[in-house]
This record gives structure tokens, sequence and C-alpha cells, in this order.
């Protein structure tokens, strides 16, 4: 069915066109959360202000049409879909209050979890809630969900650690409750429905069985169903209003901001691994460190062990552990070294009487515990790893009341065993009781769903029945539990959900069949399909922790996206559906918008680099091979080539001036589809080619420096206030810490390949590659000497699958962290820095490096917040220059008092200077300027 005619008219007339998405691309790669479920919307709307929100909602309230709200997708219970109109938060939803020393913040619901956190880490403060995807999931939906983690436990989820909300009701009310005036014209507008909670509240309170059996269930952690105890826990209506919106999951309101009262975040923290012989010692040593100061406690049963017991960096004794072997992962934090010394001996004194098999004693090290949480972090990808192509992988989520964890775990390795799921695994946040257990899932059959639905059917009964647990701890009822509230619940409880959501949204338009649903199979409808697509992308289960460092990401397609289009594609080809219209779209969307730098493998939770899918697709439409091959074979005649084109766009700079070339080139852009570059004020002079000949006889260690092919071709730009060329700054900083230059021989033919490899001509990269590893072997006397290469991205391609070759090779910030601290004395300036990290920085693991040293440069030290590639991949800043507009569009105001910005990337600094409005440079200009030779 169609959405009304006036709802769609109106809603045009509010939401600007490139912001409404109803085309079948966009709306099925919006289709799609981290859950096992998929409903294609009628209409996406991203929305940029709450009043848009107010108005959509009025729209939809006239008109009875169902809204769905997101923020990131990374919800596992299907509550981020809609087969109606889905509302998506856009970029405006940024902001935070900090007060009282960290004490409180007010976020908006677009926050990211983690930069939540990094607000308040000054203060040595943290939000309470520590979902596994903080890195991901924002403010909107872990309150939305009432999403707790490892440390948070109950005390410190959303509920509990509420201080303020501000929201938007069904019928376009907005409500802050820490604003007077707001709170006074609530009450007078909806007086009505402020009276009939407080009535619900006294009505729970005073049955006693019922407010018993809430309070149980509270006991534990729990997400099944609406918040209740905000019944029983409060009786002023507002403070129960407020409470029944955190876990409610975008079925009673919009969360516009919400204030929470912040947790101290314990500087000192060790962690230790402690193995016991079977599953009743493990949890009875969980009964005894409920009592200890421990701040978490994660279980692995023998199957999570073992399934990624063969990774890198595994205590080898994991192997080896006993069929029955049991895990325990304890970490205690504190706010000095004394007292966490103080609490491990405490820890360890109560757990001397149980048999332990093995155990990895409490360390401090920070690479050591990180090691120990990689066993339980790496579990669930480990098992999505090794899944069936077509499968899903499925996470569930239960509490048993702690004192029967034993028994509970035992029964669910039955059911394991009983419904067949070999593979399935156990972890969980002990102390709560909580669970998440692991298995792989088809429903490409009617089997395949009946063995699921019994299966569920059988936990449903074992935890809420058996157990009276909790049939969802912290993952949100979605439409995935939704069936069982009532027998998890009772009767009682159900109706009284019932009736809070019809008060709450009388005309059921809030993301209908979530939570609540009068469908006893909505769990077992809308299964999402994962078809083979490709090698590289199909052990992809479109969790969305790609998305927050993917550059396209609201401008096109993010990598989930990306992958869920192209298996759309593969499985409509292989039905003998036309896919034309679908790839051309593609093309586009996915494929000229890629920035394929790989940012979102380091997110993937199975290490995905939806890049090189987007390279592959490259290579089978690049059919310039003969063009690629004289390219390559002539190098030196390229880059004159490129030296030439650039003298000539210098040339007409001076001429038409730069406005009037700026808006020219634009537009001949656009016509010739990025062919014709796009000139604008940071666009580099040409730079000379190197001429230069060492010394014969020199007693000074050597380095060979590689300029790389960007830095050879591309000066300063015109208006920049360096005009020295980088070759130069570099050779000079070298020559400073006492080292003798040495250059490969024919340098001007050299190049790592990548401008081949980025356009998809893997053979002519590949090499360009080997010629150049053969000219550093030569130039370094069989790898003897350091080589430094002064673009990040050229030495992260040469640094790959090296294999056998002795190559030193270093970028600019490894080579001076480890080559010139000792030999140069830093006098750190005022004038403020801002820092871009590029992509290959952060592949060579040299991030923190590179700020640290930026720091020893200048007292003032600026990293733009969200920023983690700058889109401009090579040459896609010329050739496709809104993805790099895209990608800085924050930057300018980041960087606003800044005086320079440094990188390590000529390119991306092409698109950072004209972006941020500042010059940026490489690493090296602002080291040579800060630094002198230490004395002998």
């Amino acid at each position: 069915m169609s959405l009304p005619a006036a709802f769609l008219r109106d809603a045009q007339r509010l939401i600007p066109q490139e912001r409404r998405f109803d085309d079948p691309l966009s709306t099925l790669a919006f289709g799609t959360d981290a859950s096992f479920y998929r409903l294609i919307p009628k209409l996406v709307i991203r929305v940029e202000s709450e009043d848009e929100v107010v108005a959509l909602l009025q729209l939809a309230q006239r008109d009875q049409v169902p809204v769905t709200f997101r923020a990131a997708g990374t919800s596992l219970s299907g509550q981020a879909i809609s087969d109606s109109v889905l509302i998506v938060l856009g970029d405006n939803w940024n902001a935070r209050e900090i007060r009282d020393q960290g004490a409180q913040i007010r976020l908006q619901p677009g926050v990211i979890g983690a930069q939540a956190n990094a607000w308040l880490a000054p203060f040595g403060r943290k939000i309470g809630p520590d979902p596994a995807s903080i890195n991901a999931c924002k403010i909107g939906g872990i309150v939305a969900n009432n999403a707790s983690g490892m440390c948070c436990g109950t005390a410190q989820n959303s509920y509990h650690t509420l201080a303020g909300i501000r929201v938007v009701l069904a019928d376009g009310t907005r409500l802050d409750t820490e604003d007077a005036a707001s709170v006074a014209a609530f009450r007078h507008s909806h007086a009505a429905l402020l009276q009939r909670l407080a009535e619900l509240g006294r009505a729970t309170r005073a049955n006693s069985e019922l407010a018993s059996r809430i309070r149980h269930k509270y006991r534990l952690k729990n997400t099944t169903g609406l918040s209740l105890n905000a019944l029983v826990d409060f009786d002023e209506p507002l403070e129960i209003l407020s409470h029944l919106l955190v876990g409610s999951e975008g079925t009673l309101g919009f969360i516009s901001a919400v204030t929470y009262d912040t947790v101290v975040d314990h500087p000192h923290k060790a962690s230790a691994l402690i193995v016991f012989p079977d599953v009743e010692t493990c949890c009875n040593a969980v009964t005894v460190l409920k009592s200890q100061p421990v701040s978490a406690v994660e279980l692995l049963d023998r199957r999570s062990l073992r399934s990624v017991q063969d990774k890198p960096g595994m205590p080898a004794f994991v192997q080896q552990l006993s069929a029955n072997a049991c895990a325990l992962l304890i970490e205690s934090r504190a706010a000095s070294s004394s007292l966490l010394h103080e609490q491990l001996a405490q820890i360890m004194d109560s757990l001397a009487a149980f048999a332990v098999e093995k155990q990895v004693d409490f360390s401090e090290d920070p690479q050591e515990n990180a090691k120990l949480w990689a066993i339980r972090k790496d579990t669930f990808p480990a098992v999505g790893a090794v899944r069936k192509t077509g499968t899903t992988v499925i996470i569930e989520d239960v509490t048993f009341p702690v004192e029967q964890l034993a028994i509970g775990v035992n029964r669910l390795i039955e059911l394991f065993d009983k419904h067949r799921y070999d593979e399935a695994i156990l972890f969980g946040h002990a102390l709560e009781g909580n669970l998440h257990f692991v298995f792989t899932q088809g429903f490409n059959s009617t089997e395949e769903v009946q063995r699921y639905q019994a299966f569920m059917d059988d936990v449903a009964q074992l935890v809420a029945v058996e157990f009276g647990g909790s049939l969802k701890a912290e993952h949100g009822t979605g439409r995935n539990m939704a069936p069982f509230v009532e027998l998890e619940w009772g009767s009682d409880a159900y109706q009284l959900m019932w009736q809070l959501k019809r008060l709450l949204d009388p005309n059921g338009i809030l993301n209908p069949d979530v939570v609540l649903s009068e469908d006893p199979q909505i769990h077992l409808k809308h299964l999402k399909p994962l078809p083979a697509a490709d090698e590289i992308v199909d052990k992809c289960i479109e969790c969305g922790f790609c998305e927050p460092v993917c550059p396209s990401k609201g401008l096109t397609l993010s990598p989930r996206q990306r992958i869920v289009i192209w298996r759309d594609i593969q499985a409509r080809k292989r039905a003998g559906i036309n896919t034309t219209e679908l790839e051309a779209a593609y093309q586009y969307q996915g494929v000229d918008t890629c920035a394929a730098t790989g940012l979102c493998a380091q997110r993937c939770p199975v290490g995905i680099n939806t890049g090189e899918l987007v390279k592959k697709l490259r290579s089978e439409h690049a059919t310039h091979n003969g063009t690629a091959d004289w390219l390559s074979t002539h190098f030196a005649s390229t880059l004159q080539g490129a030296r030439f084109t650039l003298h000539v766009a210098n040339g007409a700079r001076l001429l038409l001036g730069a406005p009037r070339l700026g808006r020219l080139s634009a537009g001949l852009t656009r016509l010739s589809k990025g062919r014709v570059p796009q000139w604008t004020n940071a666009m580099p002079q040409p730079e000379k080619a190197i001429r230069f000949s060492p010394a014969a006889q020199d007693s000074r260690p050597k380095v060979v420096y590689l300029a790389a092919c960007v830095s050879r071709v591309m000066g300063p730009a015109a208006g920049d206030k360096e005009q020295g060329s980088l070759y130069e700054k570099t050779r000079g900083l070298l020559e400073k810490a006492g080292y003798q230059v040495v250059l490969p021989d024919n340098l001007d033919n050299l190049c790592c390949g990548q401008p081949f490899a980025s356009k998809g001509y893997a053979t002519q990269a590949e090499d360009k590659r080997q010629e150049l590893i053969g000219a550093l072997l030569h130039a370094s006397r069989g790898g003897l000497d350091p080589i430094y290469c002064d673009t990040s991205p050229c030495t992260l391609r040469l640094v790959q699958d090296l294999g056998d070759v002795r190559l030193d090779l270093y970028d600019p910030v490894r080579f001076i962290r480890t080559h010139l601290l000792d030999r140069l004395e830093f006098t750190p300036q005022e004038a403020p820095i801002a820092v871009h990290v590029t992509c290959s920085t952060q592949h060579l693991g040299e991030s923190q490096a590179l700020i640290e040293l930026a720091r020893r440069c200048s007292n003032n030290v600026v990293i733009p917040e969200g920023i983690h590639c700058c889109g401009f991949a090579g040459d896609k800043g010329f050739t496709t220059p809104e993805l790099n507009a895209h990608s800085l569009r924050s930057l300018k105001d980041a960087v606003q008092y800044c005086s320079e910005g440094i990188s390590t990337s000529r390119t991306c600094e092409i698109g950072l200077s004209q972006h941020g409005g500042i010059d940026y440079h490489g690493l090296v200009y602002l080291v040579d300027r800060v630094t002198r030779a230490k004395s002998a």
C-alpha cells in the first residue's frame, strides 16, 4: 500500500529533496539494520531539527502513517526498520553540554557513545551505559533500548542515571523536563495524560503481587517490554513518563535530548583470566565475586574459548583446556594504585577455595589486558567468520537469576544440542546473570525457520517460565521477542503495557509491532536474506560498526549499505531479474563515491574491507589496459605531463583570476563527469623534478629518501604561506639530524603503484611496486639503510605483503619518532595546530604517535572530531569533489582558530586546505620549524 498523497505532498514541502529518499536503491539500503530482519521503507527522511520531527509527527498523526526512528541502526532485535516511513538522524544532532565538571552531560541523540566518553575523559567521568557497540551506536539508541554492557550492570544504565529528558510525543508535543516553562505548558496541555499516568502508578503500586513481580524483574537486567518499573519507582507522573521513554524503542516518542548523571571512570585497572574445570565451579565463583570490588566479570564457556583459541596472541594453554572448562575474565578498577592492589588481593583471597584449571594473573599492563579482552570481544566475530554463506549470525541475550546461573548455562547448552546448533557459543556479563549466546541460522527454507521457531519457543519457556528470568537483558525487545512479552510478564503486566502504549500513542503510529505486537508470528516474518555476493564481503553481518568512519556515509552509501545492495544485485541476477537500472545507480552510489581506504575493515568485527570489493568492481570496468601499460612504462613522461597540466592550471589562474577559474572548472568537472579535475584555491603549483647527487665520501649514517610521485609533482599552492617544497624541507630536516640523504636511482620513473591500483589496474600497480622495491633494495644496500618515504599512503602500500624482502621502511611519523627525537631539540610553538590523521597513518598504527609528535611541536593541538577520512582518496578530490566536501563538511568550524594544519599525505592536504580554510602541510614542515640539532 502506498503512502497517502496528502502526507507525501506536505512532507515534500517540509523536507528538501536531497533529504528524502524513495528510490529502490536508497530504500533497500536503509531497510537494513544490525538485526536479522528486513523491511523496505516507502520513504526515508533524514531530519536535521526537532521542528522537522514535530511537523512530520503531526502529518503522520493526521494521515495515520506509521513512522520509525533510527539513530545508528546497530540494534539487534529489529527495532530500527520500517515498511512505512523511516526517520533517520542527520548531521545536526551532536550537541552536548557538560555540567559541573563532568558530573552531568546533556546530549542530543546523534552523539556516538564513545564520543560522549571522550568529552568526559578529562574530568575522569563517563556515561553509565557501555554497550559493546559504543564506538558506533548513538545516544538516541542507547536510551531508547536502555542499552547497558560489560561494566554497567543495572545501577548505571540509562534508566538509573537519567537526570532529564527532552522528547517529542506522538502528537508532536514537546516536553523538556529540565525546562520549567516547557513543564508548565505540558502540565496544562496534557493534564489528562499525566493524571492517567498517576492513576496507573497508584494502581500498580497498590497491586502488591504485580508490584512485587515488577521489582523482581528489574532486580535482573531486563529490557523485555516497556519499563514498568517507572510505575513503582516514581509517583510523580513526569518522572514516570521520563523513565517510560527509556527502553521504549521509539514506540512512545522521539528522544531529542537526554541528560545523564555521569559515573566515575577510575584510571587504575587490572584484568585476569581464570579458567575453572567446569560450569558449576565457575558460576559458584561468580556468586562470590558479586560481593567483591570487581567492575566486570565476563563468563566464557568452552565453546567460546574454542572459537578463538587459534587466533594470534591467545594464551597457548587455551588449546589444551578440558572439554567442560569455563572461564571468567575479571576486571577491577580503583582511584589509586594502592587501592587497586588491595582490591586484587581481596578478590584472589575470595577465590582461593575454588579449583582452578589455568589462570592468567591480574595485570595492569594495558597491552596485556587488551589481549585478554580480545578473547571476549573476538568470540562473536569468530562465529560470524566461520558461518556458511547465506546464513546469518544471531546473538541472543537472556538473564537468569545469578544464583541459578550454573543450571541455566547447562540447560542452554542442552538446548543447543537438542536443536543441533553445534557452533553455538555462550558468554556474558556473569555478575548480572546475563548471558549472550551466538549461533548461525539460515532462513532459506521452511525447515530452517521451523528449527529456529522451535528453539526460540524452548528458550522462552526455559528462561521466562522455569527460571523467571528475562528474555532480553540489554538488546531490547524489538520484534524478535515481542510475541513472548506476555509469556514472560503475565497477563496483568502485559495489559498494563498496552494501556501505556495506547495512552501515549493512541493511533499506533510509532514503530508498530516493536516491543508489543498482536501478531504472535511477528518474530518469524520479514527475515533478512544474506545471499552470496562476493567472498570479500560474504562474512558481513550488517552490524553497521563500519559506518562512523566512512567518508561517503550520508552522501551516498556506507560500507554496510554497499554490501546490502551488492548482495541484492547478485541475488536478482541469479533469479533472472534485470538489474541494469540498479547497477547504474550503484555505479555512482556504491563504486564512484567509495574512498576505498579500508578504514571500515578496522571497525568490522570480521575484518571486511569493503574498499577491496569496490576496487575489484573498478578493475572489471578498467578497460584501458594499453594506456595503463604506456603510463606505467613511461612514468617519467607521465609525471612531466602532470607538471605541465599544473602549469596550465596556474597560468589560467593568473589569466582568469581564482574565482572565475573555480566556477569554470566546477562546471567542466560536472559536464565531464569527473574526467576534468576541479580547480580550487588549494590546487598545487608544479614542482620541479629533483636533481641531486650525494657526496661520494660521507661518514654520516645514510637514509634512503623516497620522495613519492605526488610530492615530486605537486608543490605548495600559490596562496600557501610555505613555498618551500616537501622534498627540500624533508632533506633539510634529515641533514639537520645528522643523516646523509641518498635517493634511489631513476627516481622519476618510480611509483608504488597506488594510482594504478585505485583505478582498478592491479597488474600495472604491482609491476610498479616491484620495480620500486628493487630500486629501494639497491639504494639501501640490500636493506641495510633505513628508507624514509615522505607520504604515508605510499609507505602503507609498500610495507604490505613484503614477504621475505628485507626493507627497513618508514613513514614520516615512525621515522621521526624512532630516529630523530634523540637528535633534535624541540621548542614547542604557542600557535595552535590542527592534526589530520590520514587513513594510511591509522592502518600503519601511528595515529597516536602523530598526535604526540604534534604536541611536542605545539602547546595547542586540535584534533577535529568525527573526521576519520578526508575523502580525497588519491584523486577523488579532483574528480568526485563532493566526496571530499562531504567528508570535511565540519572541518572549518573545528579548525578556525588554528594557524595551520599538518598531515602525512600531499593529496589529502589539498582537500584539507580547501575545506578547512587554513594551510595544511606535511608533518616535517612543523618539525623542522620548531627544532634544532642537538649539540654533540
